[in-house]
């Protein structure tokens, strides 16, 4: 029922407090989830949320604080048993009572927090993002990857001003081997860790392999390390899309990120995880250290072997070089007896080609005197034959029979075109020679 009666906003407010420190007079635990949180002159205030899977907008929003009365005794505590600090995003069970003040309006005040809620909640979406992880195959593959043997070339995830960091370059360079550390920079605690260092591992990538080469190789992994800071703001280590990067980088990734409790999801998909930027420090000395045993142990085995071996050639080279007079005058009386035969073989050998050729030249003499006469006889013939044909090719005999030779300088002309006019010429017969003059 309207009542006419007139109130000044004061005086309503005032009857909706008395109202509700009426009607609801006791605290109440509430499930709500952060969607922001912030401190201001030791007071802790929030927003609190309630959400519906189906939709994507809140179904309930409300204001709550805690008075730094409470604040400094609740958070110590929150934080040293969840191992990180209130944050947006953060579910958490709250004991709270209702207040509503005439000028400031509603609010609920906390009282209490229940650390072991946001915990179980904690865990429950860290066990779904591991569940994933193993769905996608790759919860594993950092740890099927080789630390090299000479891993020397660090590159160093890290904020820069962090004490962890100095300490961990620090430690590296007192050690006897000689390490090169790049840093790049990342957030490494609040709200942008996640984004912070997968941007900074996007770096290291694009430093390991330049864009355009076929290949580059100039770290041989990743260190990931936190130090110096709170032991909160954790939960920027435990999310799927970091865990994923880490994963599938292509270098191992050694983290050590400075905390006691359970190790954090990108702990778990690392190739290897320490607790502390020193630990992390001191498991690269030991590698090195390890490597550098082996190979003095190689070293040794093979001098060791060496000198096995040389000892071995000595003694052999001994008994030979006993040997040797021995087998060498074994040797010589063989070559000797081999010679002798090879000459006596040699010797029968001549002899029986000098009896064969004597024998065939005792057979031919009786034939020789017969065969010179024949051949005699032929050649004889032979020159007649030829003696006879120069005789019809006298010219002589041609100017015989009328016929005549003209010369010119003592050549026999046999072209008229090669005479000119005033030429003498001599023409000759079977008797007399005439000279003329061409004309």
């Amino acid at each position: 029922m309207m009542s006419d009666e007139r109130l000044t906003l004061l005086e309503l407010n005032g009857l909706v407090r008395e109202l509700i420190e009426t009607d609801m007079p006791g605290e109440y635990w509430v499930e709500a989830e952060l969607s922001e949180c912030r401190e201001s002159r030791g007071h802790c205030y929030m927003e609190l949320i309630q959400r519906d899977d189906r939709a994507a907008t809140p179904v309930a929003r409300a204001s709550a604080k805690c008075w730094a009365s409470k604040w400094m005794m609740i958070r110590p505590y929150f934080e040293r048993t969840t191992g990180q600090r209130l944050q947006a995003g953060m579910k958490v069970l709250l004991r709270v009572y209702p207040q509503f003040h005439e000028a400031y309006g509603f609010s609920w005040i906390v009282t209490d927090i229940d650390p072991n809620y946001t915990l179980g909640d904690q865990d429950r979406r860290r066990q779904e993002i591991i569940r994933q992880l193993k769905a996608e195959g790759i919860f594993d593959l950092q740890r099927e990857l080789l630390l090299p043997r000479f891993c020397l070339n660090i590159a160093v995830i890290s904020s820069q001003t962090a004490a962890g960091y100095g300490d961990f370059c620090n430690q590296l360079a007192d050690s006897p081997f000689a390490f090169r550390t790049q840093l790049f920079t990342a957030t490494m605690q609040g709200e942008q860790v996640e984004q912070s260092i997968i941007a900074a591992l996007n770096r290291v990538y694009e430093t390991t392999v330049p864009v355009g080469s076929p290949s580059g190789d100039p770290f041989d992994c990743v260190v990931i390390i936190r130090g110096g800071g709170a032991t909160a703001d954790l939960s920027g280590f435990d999310t799927l899309a970091l865990a994923e990067n880490v994963a599938n980088f292509p270098l191992p990734v050694i983290t050590g990120i400075g905390h006691d409790r359970d190790e954090s999801i990108l702990d778990m998909v690392s190739h290897t995880r320490v607790k502390t930027p020193t630990a992390a420090a001191a498991f690269l000395i030991d590698h090195a250290q390890t490597v550098l045993d082996s190979l003095n142990d190689a070293q040794q085995l093979i001098v060791s072997f060496a000198r096995q071996k040389l000892t071995t050639l000595n003694s052999q080279f001994s008994i030979l070089q006993a040997a040797i007079p021995r087998l060498f005058s074994v040797v010589r009386t063989r070559q000797d007896a081999q010679l002798g035969q090879l000459f006596q073989r040699l010797t029968s050998l001549m002899l029986q080609h000098t009896a064969s050729q004597q024998l065939r030249l005792d057979a031919l003499a009786p034939r020789l005197p017969l065969a010179a006469s024949r051949r005699l006889t032929a050649e004889q013939h032979r020159l007649e034959l030829a003696a006879e044909k120069l005789k019809m090719l006298d010219p002589r005999l041609l100017l015989q029979r009328g016929y005549s030779i003209t010369l010119k300088d003592g050549h026999a002309v046999s072209d008229a075109a090669t005479l000119s006019p005033g030429d003498v010429v001599e023409t000759r017969l079977a008797k007399g020679t005439i000279k003329s003059t061409v004309i």
